[in-house]
């Protein structure tokens, strides 16, 4: 039994042990309530979700790989409830701790898997990321965490939220770690990649506070020299405003469709921001739908033209460090807003993003991420791993 001593954990007694020897032979890890174990009622989160489903009748598949790769299950962790924050914060189970910031809060929806890993409680946990659930939380508590290729993970047994958007994603203190997750976790086709240009997206530092931005500025230029060519432009030249908002469009009408009876039933209690959230869902129309699908089809042709199969975009994982536990709700929502206009790139692309714990504030964590086109997860995970054996230094630069 896992010593709980960051209030991670949901289930810290469940233990699964690893069936067979394999490349994560002797390692724990953690998984976020959102994923199924046979036998038991995957909470989300929510204690009427909880009240109102069955148990499993098999664990996730992704569980299940890893153990057959050598690692033991040692606990499910706390999310935000059904998945739909990124805070971390959950009205009926608590906040995880923050074990590098106590009074602020984790991030989310993942809070627990990534407590549980920055804490030392677990060797690495995994989380499902689809507006910035594995990609936030990376940030907030310093740590490495992926948000893969959409498509690259099995979601079998894993509670839907937005299934255009849902990935499984995983934290690890290590980059080798990461990778070694990666060739465990990875399945369907995986495209070859050289990545040796980088791009700084002008647009998404504009969206950082400006206190925290000298050091995040400095450590984003720093991982940008490792590559050949740099450039620096805007990512997003009809807005980041636009493209969060074709996110939470999209992603919303999909959430209504998957929990809209199931609220309109059961009448379930969530908390504070949680349930205007969910009923705005309901409000969104098939032609809303459809209009903003059409504007991204045009915007992932300028974004697949500019990152090919050798260019990285390279960004702040988040505006600035964790938002205090006490912050009032406005101002969580506000920076919420700010949040999803750097998390809806990968979610709208589909594209791979590793958030690197790279700056720090005051010692506070700001986690670098760095964004590859679809499918290029291997060749992401393979540069970031040589990069931090020290394999790339920087040199004189190009300008592509």
């Amino acid at each position: 039994m896992v010593d709980d001593t960051l209030q991670a954990f949901y289930d810290p007694a469940l233990v699964l042990p690893a069936v067979s020897g394999g490349p994560l032979a002797g390692l724990k890890f953690a998984a976020k309530e959102a994923f199924a174990v046979r036998g038991q009622v995957t909470s989300g989160g929510n204690p009427d979700w909880l009240a109102t489903h069955t148990p499993a009748s098999e664990t996730a598949h992704v569980i299940e790989a890893l153990r057959r790769a050598g690692a033991t299950l040692t606990g499910k962790t706390h999310t935000d409830e059904l998945m739909y924050g990124l805070n971390g914060q959950n009205v009926h189970y608590g906040t995880p701790i923050n074990p590098v910031a106590p009074d602020r809060i984790p991030g989310g929806s993942s809070s627990g898997s990534a407590v549980s890993v920055a804490g030392g409680l677990v060797d690495f946990a995994i989380g499902t990321d689809t507006g910035g659930s594995i990609r936030i939380p990376s940030s907030y508590c310093g740590i490495y965490g992926i948000r893969p290729s959409h498509g690259r993970t099995n979601l079998t047994g894993v509670i839907p939220l937005a299934q255009s958007f849902d990935t499984v994603g995983w934290f690890t203190r290590s980059p080798s770690l990461l990778k070694t997750i990666g060739g465990v976790l990875l399945q369907g086709s995986s495209k070859p990649g050289r990545l040796r240009c980088a791009i700084i997206a002008t647009d998404m530092l504009d969206l950082v506070d400006d206190a925290v931005k000298e050091p995040l500025v400095g450590a984003i230029h720093s991982l940008a020299s490792a590559f050949p060519l740099t450039r620096q432009m805007e990512i997003a030249p009809d807005g980041l405003d636009q493209w969060m908002q074709a996110f939470r469009i999209l992603q919303g009408y999909e959430i209504w469709q998957n929990f809209g009876t199931w609220i309109t039933d059961v009448q379930p209690r969530f908390g504070p921001g949680v349930q205007e959230r969910f009923l705005w869902t309901g409000t969104i129309s098939s032609s809303d739908r459809d209009y903003w699908r059409g504007r991204v089809d045009s915007w992932l042709q300028f974004f697949d033209d500019i990152l090919r199969d050798d260019t990285v975009v390279i960004m702040p994982t988040a505006p600035g460090i964790a938002p205090l536990c006490n912050t009032p709700v406005p101002f969580l929502n506000a920076f919420r807003d700010r949040v999803l206009r750097m998390t809806a790139l990968a979610g709208l692309s589909g594209a791979v993003q590793v958030s690197l714990p790279l700056s720090q504030w005051q010692g506070l964590p700001m986690g670098v991420s760095i964004l590859a086109n679809r499918g290029l997860d291997e060749s992401l995970l393979d540069w970031i791993a040589d990069w931090d054996e020290g394999h790339f230094r920087p040199s004189d630069k190009a300008i592509f």
